[in-house]
């Protein structure tokens, strides 16, 4: 199943190939970056290049990047028609990394939402954090700790958690993997 994934991705026109990597991570450099790497001989090939890739983003890539992600606690809508299909797929697998994050735990929600907007104020961008396999309660303890690093610091964290949400997607893109 992998190897034709990848096999398809490597033959799709570049454009499509820009749109498609555009779901995993909403930098339009890191798209064209990843899409001029190919063809990509295993999943791990193109993991490794986006991790170099993600190392020296600009700030304009690192906050379209942000602009892809909802806040943590937060779920982009996933009953969209497929008009907007790159939103829908980016928002599935939003809500499955954020499967954690009991949406019926209010507290946690009310704190998640509080805690968000003080970090926005703070850094100027949402609070970027791999959720898969955290609950609630967790990610709120990492996005209080990270309020106390300072702005040049916490970019570098935003840059490493980009790069893990980036592996979990592209092995369920080019490898099929969960």
């Amino acid at each position: 199943m992998g190897t034709d994934q990848l096999t398809w991705f490597n033959q799709l026109p570049a454009l499509a190939a820009q749109q498609t990597l555009l779901d995993c991570c909403s930098a339009p450099g890191w798209a064209e970056q990843m899409t001029a790497g190919r063809p990509y001989s295993s999943t791990n090939d193109a993991i490794k290049l986006s991790g170099a890739i993600v190392a020296a983003l600009s700030p304009a890539d690192l906050a379209g990047a942000l602009a892809g992600h909802p806040r943590i606690g937060e779920r982009h809508d996933t009953s969209q028609d497929d008009s907007d299909k790159h939103r829908s797929t980016a928002a599935c697998w939003s809500a499955q990394e954020q499967a954690g994050v009991d949406a019926d735990d209010t507290r946690t929600g009310q704190d998640l939402a509080e805690a968000n907007l003080e970090y926005e104020q703070r850094f100027g961008h949402i609070y970027l954090v791999c959720a898969s396999g955290r609950t609630g309660t967790e990610l709120l303890a990492l996005l209080r700790g990270r309020l106390q690093n300072d702005p040049v610091d916490e970019w570098q964290v935003v840059r490493t958690e980009l790069q893990k949400i980036n592996v979990l997607r592209l092995r369920q893109l080019l490898a099929g993997l969960p």
